[in-house]
């Protein structure tokens, strides 16, 4: 039995699907930023998640350290907030329960010389913040009122910062 397609039509089909299937393996799947997340401390020495979405939503958070398995994270704290966050600032104490907020996973203890990292998120995947990591030596230098973010550069450089909470709400999202 003969085949009616030219050898060229079907070498250039094979082509285009092959080229199709490398773009589709290559092309990361991530979910867009529009939040920055940082933390801060109350008064009394409390951790604060601190969360600017710039645009859209965000609905809950969770903090996590790498595991030994390169491809996993140990979730140490998740939290859901009542209602989606939009455009704006929002804190919430990560200990414990806050108003509006419900633990998940209540926060584990943090421990010395461990990197955490905290982000935002959407039930949906539509949405994420940019993630910021610290220790608790990068915790106990944090005063009321100042956050720690990981600020980007118009360069593209990422860099931990820490700075007045009037001036992450007016920075934050310029380079998101």
């Amino acid at each position: 039995m003969w085949s009616t397609t030219s050898r060229p039509v079907f070498r250039r089909f094979v082509g285009a699907v092959a080229a199709g299937v490398a773009l589709a393996s290559t092309s990361g799947c991530t979910v867009p930023v529009d939040a920055v997340a940082g933390i801060s401390v109350t008064a009394d020495g409390r951790l604060l998640g601190v969360m600017m979405v710039c645009g859209h939503q965000i609905d809950g958070a969770t903090l996590h350290v790498d595991s030994d398995d390169v491809n996993k994270t140990v979730t140490v704290g998740s939290w859901t907030s009542d209602r989606p966050l939009t455009a704006g600032l929002t804190t919430w104490t990560l200990d414990s329960p806050s108003a509006g907020w419900t633990a998940h996973r209540p926060l584990t203890p943090l421990t010395a010389k461990t990197a955490y990292d905290l982000y935002g998120w959407t039930k949906d995947n539509s949405w994420s913040s940019s993630s910021v990591s610290f220790t608790l030596t990068d915790r106990d230098q944090l005063t009321p009122g100042k956050v720690r973010y990981d600020a980007v550069s118009d360069n593209g450089d990422e860099s931990a910062v820490t700075v007045p909470i009037t001036e992450f709400k007016a920075r934050a999202c310029q380079n998101t």
